[in-house]
């Protein structure tokens, strides 16, 4: 009977993993992490590195445009406010 919920409950957590997994995207900043709610369960750009990349090339995917990748940048002082606007306007409107 212990062995049966210990299986249960590993399967529950092995579970729980993906579905962190396929809900959040995990941001790299050098040795900070960040999480950004992803807007539908799928496993794109789930780990994704900002690290040495410029704002119009993060901007540039859709995935994490759409989950709010534009504030994180904000916050973390790589672009400004204005740059994020005209950003998204312009990815936004190429498709």
């Amino acid at each position: 009977m212990k062995s049966r919920i210990k299986q249960y409950l590993l399967i529950a957590l092995v579970v729980a993993a993906g579905y962190f997994i396929m809900n959040n995207h995990l941001i790299f900043d050098g040795k900070k992490v960040y999480l950004l709610e992803k807007t539908s369960l799928h496993l794109h750009y789930t780990f994704f590195s900002i690290n040495q990349k410029k704002p119009d090339t993060i901007m540039k995917v859709d995935e994490l445009r759409d989950a709010g990748i534009g504030e994180l940048l904000v916050e973390l002082g790589k672009m400004s406010s204005e740059d994020k606007y005209r950003l998204e306007s312009k990815y936004s409107s190429e498709y």
